[in-house]
């Protein structure tokens, strides 16, 4: 039974969300040597804009709360639980919770959903994969416990091939996609949404890169295959791809039968305001978003609208 998702969607029951909850990713965008208040800013900024045209935001409690309180009323919370990044010494890349956060705390600052991170490799050891098995299952059963919706990110790796750009990968990508889908959908991890990547790598997709590795009808039955790989509502992240990249790869989704919900989309649509808040300061932010940001948001939810199913 999936919880009561209506804070999250648009009025088409669509989820058109805004994801900034990046941390050391946004770090490296804005400089290494930012400091804290000019992340939190960053996200304020975000949030003040876009939020009146987004059916929820994404925020993770570190930086992003001062973010929350300033996103439109009509637009809904989600709080992510875990660390940024992982433990590059330890093989694995095994998740991690923020040390004094729980589910109740992030509901209390006013999250309307949970989010959780979590690297996956279905062909990775028992002995790995049974630690982050148990790990989602904690975080599902924390969330039913406290009667809010859990949406779980899974995002896919080859732990033999660290290139997740390359060709090889891109060959392998449908696989661990797939069939990571297919195990979070099982009851016992409580999951109410999924929050996917694509199951290919578009830039080889025939008609779409120089180097095709998936014919157009091999890269449809991957987007087919994977809708069916689930009964749960799933969204679509943006793996930081351009605007224009991930507007077409909807549109190639909604072609190739699949039932996606939507999207949780980060730096597909505020990418460049970072380059200019670095350039131009903070006015030069509030001018990229005004003008780009908006357009770039505009544009995706009028995809959105178009190709992505409704959640009953």
């Amino acid at each position: 039974m999936v919880k009561n998702l209506s804070k999250l969607t648009n009025d088409l029951g669509q989820i058109a969300a805004l994801a900034i909850d990046q941390r050391g990713a946004l770090k490296k965008m804005l400089g290494e040597n930012v400091e804290s208040e000019t992340i939190e800013d960053f996200k304020v900024q975000i949030s003040k804009t876009l939020t009146a045209y987004s059916s929820s935001i994404l925020l993770d409690p570190e930086y992003g709360l001062p973010a929350s309180k300033e996103r439109h009323p009509n637009c809904g919370l989600i709080l992510a639980y875990e660390k940024t990044g992982y433990d590059k010494a330890t093989p694995g890349r095994l998740p991690d919770l923020l040390n004094t956060w729980s589910v109740h705390a992030l509901k209390e600052q006013g999250a309307d959903a949970i989010k959780l991170l979590v690297y996956f490799d279905i062909d990775e050891s028992q002995e790995i994969n049974a630690q982050k098995e148990a790990f989602v299952e904690r975080v599902g059963a924390e969330c039913v416990a406290l009667d809010i919706p859990f949406f779980l990110e899974i995002v896919s790796y080859d732990a033999t091939n660290d290139d997740n750009l390359s060709e090889a990968y891109a060959k392998v990508k449908p696989h661990k996609v797939i069939e990571a889908m297919k195990l979070f959908s099982e009851d016992r991890f409580k999951v109410d949404v999924l929050k996917v990547e694509v199951p290919v790598n578009m830039n080889f997709v025939e008609g779409f890169g120089d180097n095709p590795v998936y014919t157009k009808a091999q890269a449809q039955q991957y987007f087919k295959e994977q809708s069916d790989a689930t009964h749960l509502p799933f969204i679509f992240l943006s793996a930081g791809v351009s605007p224009t990249l991930f507007q077409e790869t909807l549109k190639f989704a909604y072609e190739s039968d699949s039932k996606f919900n939507g999207v949780l989309c980060g730096r597909a649509t505020w990418a460049g305001a970072t380059q200019a808040y670095v350039k131009d300061g903070e006015q030069g932010c509030k001018a990229w978003l005004n003008d780009q940001g908006i357009s770039n948001i505009q544009n995706l939810n009028k995809v959105i609208e178009q190709y992505a199913t409704a959640i009953n």
